[in-house]
């Protein structure tokens, strides 16, 4: 029997109601489809329960679970409830830990229709204004009726985040306007993202403003900002839970009233504009700081406090965690020389072995994550202060997204990378890793230098070194010349 013939019987809830959608969606914690189904309708069998996709599983809920049949109109699903019912896959970490394993596609883009549409008009916005989120926990090779469904989390998108999520959105629809749907990057925006769908070779999209097709793309929340979702509901110690009756407490880089009259980048832009040409000494001096000359960290902190008085880590700011913005301190010398190559996280050799498509992978989002670049600049001269230190003073902040020709290399990378997880050569003296000396714009290298900083290989689960993920020195010099040609400061002269 097709599943299209199958009869349900009414389900008891009111789908008018979003309170009343979300109070049944109970039924299916720490039960599988099938298992909740069978105890709703017994005329329902498991292999009437057959879906395909990412997206399968939420029209199996639906279908089978809420007892309607699933639509592609652009209104919400529960349209009278004005509620969009999203399921979502979660993954264990080497720990044991749940993470959040994607991004949260909302809405497909059509290019054609999207540039005439206001974005309080979107199908984004009429379908994602309120959502019932029901994670899973994801199993490989395991059929989606057989999924043990985790959390439900009935989200609201709050004011603050709509007026990120609306600049989000007219950034996007701006590129399409100016006919380079081709080149929209998920590094383009904060929250909302324009992220590829589809496989490799898939036929390109027609875009209105240029004869270059585009690949199909889709209106998505990052998976930057769903792990704050995510730890919304870790931290409520239920399996049940909504935003949507609570303040949820935050540390706040900027304010609703500041982004009603500017975008976050541009208030954030001020703010360190304001301490251009002091150095960190300066800086803390301002504000009352006493800050080690011999403490790595130095620059940084003083950054925290230009950006949040109270700042301790970088994403503990709500917008950053959000957007999952990458912020980095550069020392320049005054002759232009990087003083040293950039770092990022130790690769996760489980999450590498167990991603088959690096749009999926970690890598990926950050490559594609958006950066904030603060530029302290060296002088010629020795200054007479403590401990004969050069003199670095805050010379640039901008914000930067990889550019899309630069997405290919960033790709060969991850796949040599996930080539040597897969082989196992993870060992110093068998790797085939890109070096430093390979003189391209990535490489891998451990960040500390002990000898006991280990960890595992998912295929041998023998020990193997940490490596982490590096930009080179020359890439990054690359990003500050594109910079500094493209957006010239008064007073300061241009990158060489």
């Amino acid at each position: 029997m097709a599943s299209s013939d199958v009869h349900i019987s009414k389900r008891d809830y009111d789908p008018k109601d979003a309170a009343s959608i979300f109070a049944f969606s109970k039924g299916l914690l720490h039960k599988t489809l099938a298992e909740a189904v069978a105890a709703l309708d017994s005329a329902v069998k498991p292999e009437d329960m057959v879906g395909k996709g990412k997206g399968g599983l939420g029209q199996l809920v639906e279908r089978f679970y809420y007892g309607y049949v699933p639509n592609s109109k652009p209104e919400a699903d529960f349209q009278e409830a004005g509620l969009e019912l999203k399921t979502t896959p979660l993954k264990k970490n080497a720990k044991g830990g749940l993470q959040i394993k994607e991004r949260l596609v909302c809405d497909m883009i059509d290019f054609c229709q999207i540039v005439n549409l206001p974005f309080e008009e979107s199908p984004f916005y009429k379908k994602s204004l309120m959502m019932l989120i029901i994670f899973y926990l994801h199993a490989k090779g395991v059929a989606l009726r057989d999924l043990e469904f985790l959390y439900s989390v009935l989200w609201k998108l709050g004011d603050k985040d709509l007026l990120v999520i609306k600049e989000d959105y007219e950034t996007i629809v701006s590129k399409i306007k100016a006919g380079k749907a081709h080149e929209l990057s998920e590094g383009d925006t904060l929250y909302l993202a324009a992220c590829r769908k589809g496989q490799k070779g898939d036929p390109l999209r027609k875009q209105p403003f240029n004869a270059l097709g585009a690949p199909q793309r889709a209106f998505s929340l990052k998976p930057a900002y769903m792990r704050t979702i995510l730890d919304f509901v870790k931290s409520s110690g239920k399996d049940m839970v909504t935003n949507t009756d609570i303040r949820i407490p935050e540390v706040e880089l900027v304010s609703v009233q500041e982004l009603e009259s500017s975008s976050f980048e541009q208030v954030l832009i001020r703010r360190f504009n304001a301490f251009k040409g002091m150095d960190y000494r300066q800086i803390a001096d301002a504000f009352g700081m006493d800050v080690n000359p011999y403490e790595k960290s130095r620059y940084a902190r003083v950054v925290k406090r230009i950006m949040k008085e109270g700042l301790v880590n970088f994403e503990d700011a709500e917008e950053i965690r959000k957007a999952g913005i990458i912020v980095k301190t550069i020392r320049v010398e005054a002759n232009g020389r990087i003083r040293e190559s950039m770092s990022f996280e130790n690769i996760d050799y489980e999450e590498v072995y167990e991603t088959e498509d690096w749009l999926d992978s970690r890598w990926y989002e950050i490559v594609t994550s958006r950066f904030l670049f603060v530029v302290f600049r060296g002088f010629a001269a020795r200054q007479e202060t403590k401990g004969n230190e050069t003199r670095y003073v805050l010379d640039k902040v901008f914000f930067w997204t990889m550019p899309p020709e630069d997405l290919a290399e960033a790709e060969s990378y991850w796949e040599n990378i996930r080539q040597n997880v897969l082989e196992d050569t993870l060992q110093d003296g068998m790797n085939t890793y890109w070096r430093l000396a390979d003189n391209k714009d990535f490489h891998v290298r451990p960040k500390a230098r002990r000898g006991t900083d280990l960890c595992h290989s998912p295929v041998s689960g023998k020990e193997v070194p940490k490596k982490a993920y590096w930009f080179n020195g020359g890439y990054v010099k690359k990003i500050l010349q594109k910079a500094y040609s493209s957006q010239p400061d008064e007073g300061f002269g241009n990158y060489h």
